[in-house]
Formats: structure tokens, sequence, C-alpha cells
């Protein structure tokens, strides 16, 4: 790790370091941060170990760089940020480190979101709504955003009222692309992603990696119809009638 940190400063170095790794901020580093996340996570899903290992030490070095960078402006270090973490983690483990009793994993969800949002008070957010990065991905945000609502209450008892508002905003949409402008259209298609997102937590599904799941499950399937058509060049001049023969080929044999 010491190794890791003094690599990072010497690339930051502004006589000897690397002329990329020094014009960067904090702002021009985030995106990659985000990206080395989901290529973690591409990596979970495909079950690829190894791949892991090198994804995790690219996030990993997301880390580094933020903190050296934070370093070099006098406001906090890595190991502030290792101390900050391990003092969260005993903090709101109480059944491990401390004298409470925790049974099970959704206890310890529970005890987790309620020490958090004694946090949240304590620090004086005005909204239980505060602190909810507007940096996620929006799928994302809306899950968080509907969860931190939920907490006071406000939330269906069930997925079924979700269907019912899944219907009523998808007439909505409807009537908007029949008779209102692109920003109606626009209006109206968020509201039923956003319900939608709902409808995941309803159903305790994490939105993001279903979509992946179809993304990937499209992307198999497309390729699939490319090599039957005899590549990509021929699956573009055929009729949008035989591509759908096709399609549902690909799709019965997958199934199968």
């Amino acid at each position: 790790m010491n190794e890791l940190l003094q690599i990072m400063k010497r690339l930051r170095d502004p006589e000897h370091g690397c002329p990329w790794d020094v014009e960067q901020d904090f702002a021009s580093i985030a995106p990659y941060t985000v990206e080395e996340a989901y290529e973690v996570a591409d990596a979970i899903q495909r079950n690829d170990l190894v791949n892991l290992r090198d994804e995790l030490g690219d996030l990993l070095l997301q880390v580094v760089f933020h903190a050296q960078m934070a370093d070099e402006q006098g406001e906090f270090n890595f190991s502030d940020v290792v101390a900050g973490i391990s003092d969260k983690l005993v903090r709101r483990h109480p059944g491990v480190f401390g004298d409470e009793e925790v049974r099970s994993a959704q206890q310890q969800s529970d005890t987790w979101d309620r020490i958090k949002s004694e946090e949240r008070a304590a620090s004086g957010e005005s909204s239980m709504l505060d602190g909810v990065p507007r940096g996620m991905a929006e799928l994302q945000r809306s899950v968080k955003l509907q969860k931190r609502a939920g907490e006071a209450g406000f939330e269906w008892p069930s997925a079924e009222p979700v269907l019912e508002k899944i219907d009523e905003e998808l007439e909505e949409l409807r009537d908007a692309m029949a008779n209102g402008g692109q920003a109606e259209i626009t209006d109206e298609l968020g509201d039923l992603l956003f319900v939608m997102a709902n409808l995941a937590r309803q159903l305790d599904v994490d939105p993001a990696a279903a979509l992946r799941h179809a993304n990937h499950k499209f992307e198999k399937r497309f390729r699939a119809m490319e090599a039957l058509a005899g590549g990509p060049d021929t699956l573009r001049d055929l009729p949008l009638d035989d591509m759908e023969r096709l399609w549902q080929k690909v799709k019965k044999e997958h199934k199968a």
C-alpha cells in the first residue's frame, strides 16, 4: 500500500511526475472513478475473478488519486480516508463491536440505516433527501430518493398500486405523444421511468442489475442474429420482417 501511495505521489510531482497526472483535478478524475466502479460490477457479473482483481486495483487507484490531490491541498490524506471508513464500520455494526444484539442480515440493514439517519440529523441536514449524490447514475438515484422518502412513510404499501401507477403514467405518455411537444413527452417518460424504479424497490430487485442483464441478453441475441444472417452488412440489408424471424429463432434457441 505504501508503495502505491509513493507511486501516486511521484506521478503528481510537478517537476518529475507525469504531465497528464499533474494536470488532473477532482472533477476530471471523477468520471474515471465511476467508470472503474462499473467495470468492477461487469467483472463480477461475468464471474471473471482474474479480471476482477485487476479492476479492483484500478478502482483502488481512483481512491489513491483523489486522496493524493486532497493531501496536496492540505485537506486530508489516504490515512484519513482509511480511518474514516474504519470508524464508520465500527459505529454502524453495534452487533459486532458494541452491545446491541443483531440476529439477522435484515436487522443489520435496518440498524445501518437507522444509524446513518441519526448521523445525517446530527450533521445538520435539513431534509431527508440531503446527501443523495447528484453524480449517481439517475436510475440508482431514483431508488435512493424513494428509499429516503420511504423512511418517512411516504411509500406505497405493495407492488400492486405501483403497477396501477405505471398504467396511469403510460396513458399520460401516450397522450403526450399524441398531443404534446417534446418537452412534455420527456417529462412523462421521466415519470414512467421513476415509477418503474419504485416497482423495482417493491420487488426487491436492483434495477441497474436488471437492466445490465437485459442489455447483456439483447447483445448476445443480436450478435447471434448477425451470425445467422451472415454478418452485420447482410443483416442491415434484410427487411424488418426477416430480422424479426431471425430474432424469434435466436430467442427460442437461447431459451432452450
